[in-house]
């Protein structure tokens, strides 16, 4: 295993999470918060020091990337690659809007001034005299995804491509359900935006699976 392919496999599974909890919502309703407080957090970590630190560290990664390294292990597995075709609909179609985000910096820099707004505002939902890395439930906060849900909607979502989620009309109809989908979108896309900047390439999830599987079982602690 190499370095590159351990955090390739940890930016899958983040990407992959935001997708399986988007599909959790669209079908269910309901989500593990924890996973959704990884994913949303790690929207706002914007200059870490490792891969690994953008989703909580490397002794918790096996638990906050729960779900996301049980999607990268079934499209991994060819045996149960069609077990959840919606969630590996949802991240494919987030590599491919990163892409093309990636091609205009006028939105990236809106972005990226806007993270570090609402990322003031998530800071009023912290306990007194606490970070917002130790209070990751602020990024949850109501007020914090519906900001992030219209950031969504003002960048991503003017792109003639759109991610088409699927589910219950009565969850998809839900304004807080549909704030929290498109908040873990954009969480997806940062994943993917993470991805391509440790290597990955959508060819590699068609060649190279050999290669990246080791590192998820390796990190995730699944065999």
């Amino acid at each position: 295993m190499s370095r590159a392919e351990d955090q390739q496999a940890i930016a899958l599974a983040g990407l992959f999470q935001a997708a399986s909890l988007v599909e959790q919502i669209a079908t269910r309703g309901m989500v593990s918060q924890n996973s959704f407080e990884t994913s949303l957090a790690s929207i706002f970590v914007t200059n870490p020091q490792s891969t690994e630190e953008i989703f909580g560290g490397v002794h918790d990664l096996p638990i906050n990337l729960s779900q996301g390294f049980r999607g990268l292990s079934e499209l991994l597995d060819k045996t149960r690659a069609d077990q959840n075709k919606d969630m590996i609909r949802y991240g494919l179609s987030i590599i491919h809007l990163e892409r093309k985000l990636n091609k205009r910096p006028d939105l990236l820099k809106v972005i990226g001034e806007r993270i570090d707004k609402i990322a003031q505002q998530a800071s009023y939902f912290a306990e007194a005299g606490t970070s917002l890395t130790d209070n990751p439930t602020a990024y949850t906060h109501p007020s914090v995804v519906a900001n992030l849900a219209s950031l969504y909607q003002d960048t991503l979502s003017t792109f003639n491509f759109r991610i088409q989620v699927t589910g219950e009309p009565r969850h998809l109809q839900n304004a807080e359900n549909a704030a929290k989908i498109r908040a873990l979108l954009l969480a997806g896309i940062r994943s993917a935006m993470l991805w391509r900047q440790v290597g990955g390439k959508r060819w590699h999830l068609l060649f190279f699976k050999s290669r990246l599987r080791p590192s998820v079982q390796q990190i995730s602690g699944r065999n």
